[in-house]
């Protein structure tokens, strides 16, 4: 599919696909945190593969959980939390305050990702009826722009271009909680997601 003539009901139609995925993604965090987490309406983004680095030269060092996304639509889901974030949240589930991620740090992140892409693809497999499950999680603890970088590359292999849906995790108030929620479709992916929906 070429995203840059996406029109403006395919877009919507892709923008509510991905709203009801967050929205239980947000549910299963907030279970998971017993605090109230909420996600922003997703934006939908097309970005050409030649401009990237332009785009996300970030060197800010963060925790970013990996999940490629299996059957009928394949893709990747890639959490980020702020390293902060990461520590607070490890030290909420597990009681003990870590200067750097340890293996036990790794673990609970990938349980967050684990629950958070399930939750999220299992909404939009239940929308579409299409098959779609989670892989086993991977973390990474590096700079915003390496992590992103090296996902859109991978999800740049079909294709020039990058249709990122990019979601951003808010608390009760409304304050950026400083975590965000990327769901990148292969090539392919995005035409089976919209034609069982009825939109081509």
């Amino acid at each position: 599919m070429n995203y840059s003539k996406l029109n403006e009901v395919e877009l919507d139609a892709i923008k509510e696909v991905s709203n009801i995925g967050a929205g239980n993604a947000a549910t299963a965090l907030s279970q998971m945190l017993n605090r109230k987490v909420d996600m922003t309406v997703p934006s939908v983004k097309i970005i050409n593969f030649s401009d990237i680095y332009g785009l996300i030269a970030k060197e800010d060092i963060v925790a970013g959980v990996l999940v490629r996304v299996l059957g009928d639509t394949p893709g990747n889901i890639l959490f980020v939390f702020e390293k902060t974030v990461a520590f607070d949240i490890i030290e909420q589930l597990t009681g003990m305050r870590e200067d750097n991620i340890t293996e036990m740090g790794s673990s609970v992140l990938c349980e967050i990702g684990n629950v958070i892409s399930a939750s999220y693809m299992n909404a939009i497999a239940n929308l579409t009826k299409l098959s779609i499950m989670p892989s086993v999680p991977a973390v990474a603890y590096d700079m915003m722009g390496a992590i992103l970088s090296t996902t859109f590359i991978e999800s740049a292999e079909f294709s020039d271009e990058i249709l990122e849906i990019e979601t951003t995790l808010k608390s009760e108030d409304a304050k950026n909680l400083g975590g965000y929620f990327y769901y990148l479709p292969r090539a392919g992916s995005l035409e089976k997601i919209l034609n069982s929906i009825g939109v081509i």
